[in-house]
């Protein structure tokens, strides 16, 4: 079993916070004693804010949707925050970084150059034929910001796509893109650019996979692409308020953080699984921890999201028959034994728009065309084309839940198979395939995802709940009461040739390893790994300790 990045410890929120207070104390001379930035959580934000006002503290930022307030306290207010409410949690404000490589990386065939066929690999294309753009459908999206290149800032029919942005980074009064990851993104998504030229002329496929999207546009990462969990967490709260009147219903997540908790106990993943319930889909990047098994991230790790792995096309993009599932892209199962990535899309040196103004081009100017076009990597990548294809989807289909939404995504994948018809890769590598956006849109599959779980009872802390992996003592990974290459795993990643992205391949009991069980502590790892109900995050320093845990008032 793979152990935490992150050091976990067990105390009290009593006693760690005074052994932090002790070390930093401020000295005779009156020097300010250092600040951790934390999140404090209670019954409602307001209860939040009045605890943090009550010990000297400042409200930073209100993130409602969680029940909390961002400020930044000492170690001696900390302690104090244990006389001031019945209850109160308090979590380490996270910092998250993106789910982009940069340049070619995920290839095991040469360097090559970035393509902009992903719209092919998916099938997009036949969909364009039938004219199924995304009209209709709005996708909102946490990055780095948006830029107006040609090609991204109108649809189609020429109209303005932009039906709203938010700034929460202070660095300019709009969502312009310094940092260039998020625009690069979009483009991915509806650029109504052709990529193909023919007597100068374009005479290609769109870029875009969904050239006729609305968009949303919430910056949260800083030209460096810095962001916290405040930051997102704020963000999520401003795009589930704007749900009804920018009619949003879908979330682009391409970023993740290492787990240092259950996915219920994260701050993070709670306002994740809030915008689920509020009616909007989901898609977060697997992360770029892989191969090794247990390396999804937050908040990929949240049961009920559509959580996006990556592939690559060994940059042969007109020949599908060898494309590979990429080496970095993370892989399941989860803490909680759920599958995860539930799909695969093209994430493997990627081409979409980028300024080489941008910071990733400056940084990387390797990568980019000396034109307008820059290549990456990663299941940031990913993300965004199963938003894409998702956004198809919703346009033919505008009634689907969220969770019917997933059900046909993954019920219409294709996964990669050897000749036998046995899985090349893992489920726990590949979830149910590669995506494939002409089969989903004319599916009609219902029920076959998010099945046992009840996210009211979940959000409220009723019921929580694990999924169907588990792990033999030898260290492999199984599914409950399936057998079989492919639903068994040891962890170890190996290029498999010979296997071809299959339509024709029958998921066991419409996707029985995508159920869900009512959380048990009895519910072990082979290694008695079990995550605890009170616990501390830190980075090992006592400078940067935060308390995770409800304080009952004696």
């Amino acid at each position: 079993m793979k152990t935490l990045t992150t050091p976990v410890l067990t105390i009290t929120l009593l006693a760690a916070a005074l052994a932090v207070a002790n070390v930093l104390a401020p000295e005779p001379g009156g020097v300010p004693a250092p600040k951790s930035s934390v999140i404090v959580q209670s019954f409602d934000a307001a209860t939040a804010a009045d605890a943090v006002r009550a010990v000297g503290g400042k409200v930073d930022r209100r993130l409602a949707i969680i029940d909390a307030v961002a400020t930044e306290l000492t170690a001696a207010q900390l302690a104090q925050l244990d006389g001031h409410v019945e209850r109160v949690r308090v979590y380490d404000n996270t910092r998250i970084e993106l789910a982009a490589k940069g340049g070619n990386g995920g290839g095991k065939k040469g360097d090559g150059v970035g393509t902009s066929d992903h719209l092919i690999a998916v099938g997009a294309d036949r969909l364009h034929a039938e004219g199924i753009y995304g009209d209709g459908v709005t996708f909102a999206m946490i990055d780095t910001g948006n830029a107006a290149y040609a090609g991204t800032c109108c649809d189609l029919n020429g109209e303005v796509r932009s039906v709203g942005w938010l700034d929460l980074t202070d660095e300019t009064t709009n969502a312009s893109d310094r940092n260039g990851h998020g625009a690069y993104l979009q483009s991915i998504i509806l650029s109504t650019r052709k990529n193909g030229t023919k007597n100068n002329q374009q005479d290609g496929n769109y870029e875009g996979i969904a050239p006729n999207v609305r968009r949303v546009g919430v910056k949260a990462f800083d030209e460096l692409g810095r962001g916290t969990y405040a930051d997102v967490i704020a963000a999520i709260d401003w795009v589930v308020s704007k749900k009804d009147t920018k009619n949003i219903r879908l979330l682009n997540l391409s970023f993740g953080a290492p787990p240092q908790s259950h996915y219920w106990d994260d701050p993070l993943n709670q306002a994740v699984m809030a915008a689920w319930k509020a009616g909007i889909a989901v898609v977060a990047s697997a992360g770029n921890g892989g191969p090794d098994p247990m390396t999804i991230g937050v908040p990929g790790n949240v049961p009920y999201v559509i959580t996006a792995g990556a592939t690559s096309d060994a940059v042969t993009p007109e020949n599908p028959a060898d494309d590979f599932l990429a080496s970095f892209s993370a892989t399941g199962p989860t803490y909680e034994g759920f599958v995860k990535p539930e799909i695969v899309a093209p994430g493997g040196h990627v081409k979409s728009l980028m300024d080489n103004r941008k910071r990733i081009a400056k940084d990387h100017p390797e990568f980019h065309d000396g034109g307008d076009y820059f290549v990456m990597s990663g299941t940031s990548q990913a993300a965004a084309v199963v938003t894409a294809v998702a956004a198809l989807v919703l346009s033919a289909d505008p009634s689907l839940t969220p969770d019917d939404l997933k059900c046909r995504l993954m019920e219409s994948a294709r996964p990669a198979v050897h000749p036998d018809g046995t899985l090349a890769y893992s489920i726990f590598q590949q979830g149910a395939g590669m995506i494939d956006a002409y089969a989903a849109v004319h599916s009609t599959a219902t029920g076959c995802a998010n099945r046992g779980l009840d996210i009211d009872l979940d959000l409220a802390g009723v019921q929580h709940y694990r999924g169907q992996a588990n792990q033999w003592p030898d260290g492999s990974y199984y599914i409950d009461g399936l057998d079989g290459d492919g639903y068994t795993w040891t962890g170890a990643f190996l290029w498999s040739e010979g296997f071809l992205w299959s339509d024709a391949f029958l998921w066991s009991d419409a996707f029985l390893w995508s159920d869900a069980f009512l959380w048990s502590d009895a519910f072990l790892w082979s290694d008695g790994f079990l995550w605890s109900d009170a616990f501390v995050w830190s980075d090992g320093t006592p400078e940067t300790a935060a308390i995770n845990h409800w304080v009952e008032q004696e």
